[in-house]
């Protein structure tokens, strides 16, 4: 049997309980122990605000930083981990990973990038992940070729986790029953260039049954109700801030996925290496061949159900926790891993 490993986690934990079912680092903790190693999670941003009698968040970083970048090497110290996983905390940067470095030095230390545009990022992020081992993201096209370019030693495509022991169909009442559900915002602040979103969403919200959360005037959602609202969605609209860059997708793909609603997604590069059209989803390129689509499945139940089935399965077995910290885990040992989207 390998020998357990240490894995420190340094995220921020928002405490937000609307977000209780979808950040990603307690669903890759659980992945990790339930592998047989040992997970420690250090948030970053709440140590900052303890220890900050600042509300400006610019006051408590130029005058706090320091101070918790020495508390956070101490730990690192005291842990002796083998493996240290950044997943870009506000404000934590190259001097850090310096203090990291110092303190573990024998440590593998891992990137985990979830967002677009890493060049925009406010953090100086590919600064920071040039002073890494490894950097891991939910793409495979510009966004990581942005780190490669930069220098960053290694990058990879990782795709988003889910947990199955939450993320699966739940029997929900009739309130939550929709012919189309989206959630999430219109556009992203950083491409204005993307309307094919907005506009459909704007078109699903004049359509009788259809549910809408997080913009436009209409609620958030978010707790057991946002995987409620998924379970009894007949279609879930998935569209990127940009669908452009391989393999690029966003969380609610797999949330969708995972809580067994059929999903209609807009299409990106070489997406079929994650989800087969026709068997685990079905992808489409323009409105009106969403709304052709739509209309299709929602006169045809078993073909959706179908589909729905194969997709929430597929989903559990290859992209469940544990499988995705088993891939991070060799790319630890060996530099590369194996999976479906890697042939």
């Amino acid at each position: 049997m390998p020998k357990p490993k240490r894995i420190f986690i340094i995220s921020d934990i928002k405490q937000k309980p609307m977000k209780i079912f979808v950040d990603q680092v307690p669903k890759l903790a659980k992945g990790f122990i339930r592998l047989g190693h040992d997970v420690r999670v250090f948030s970053y941003g709440s140590a900052l605000s303890e220890a900050s009698p600042f509300k400006s968040k610019t006051f408590s970083e130029y005058f706090y930083k320091p101070k918790i970048d020495k508390l956070l090497a101490e730990q690192i110290k005291n842990y002796k981990p083998d493996i240290v996983y950044v997943n870009f905390p506000r404000t934590l940067d190259a001097e850090t990973v310096m203090h990291i470095r110092q303190a573990a030095p024998e440590a593998v230390l891992i990137g985990d990038d979830g967002d677009p545009w890493p060049k925009l990022q406010k953090d100086h992020r590919i600064e920071t992940a040039k002073k890494l081992d490894i950097l891991i993201a939910t793409n495979d096209g510009q966004f990581l070729q942005d780190y490669r370019d930069a220098g960053v030693p290694l990058c990879v495509f990782m795709p988003n986790m889910i947990d199955p022991d939450t993320e699966h169909r739940y029997d929900v009442s009739k309130k939550w029953i929709k012919d189309i559900l989206w959630t999430g915002k219109t556009k992203h602040h950083a491409n204005t260039s993307e309307i094919l979103r907005e506009e459909l969403v704007l078109r699903l919200a004049n359509i009788k049954n259809c549910a809408i959360y997080g913009c436009k005037n209409f609620p958030k959602i978010g707790g057991l109700d946002y995987l409620y609202a998924i379970s009894g969605a007949k279609i879930g609209v998935n569209i990127n801030a940009v669908n452009l860059i391989r393999l690029y997708h966003s969380d609610r793909l797999t949330h969708y996925l995972a809580c067994g609603t059929f999903v209609l997604a807009k299409r990106v590069p070489d997406t079929n290496l994650l989800f087969e059209d026709g068997v685990h989803i079905k992808y489409f390129d323009s409105i009106d061949d969403f709304f052709n689509l739509a209309d299709w499945y929602l006169k045809h139940e078993d073909e959706r159900k179908k589909i729905a089935d194969s997709g929430m399965k597929r989903v559990h077995s290859e992209f469940n926790c544990v499988k995705i910290a088993g891939y991070i885990l060799d790319l630890v040992e060996k530099g590369s891993y194996s999976a479906s989207w890697t042939i």
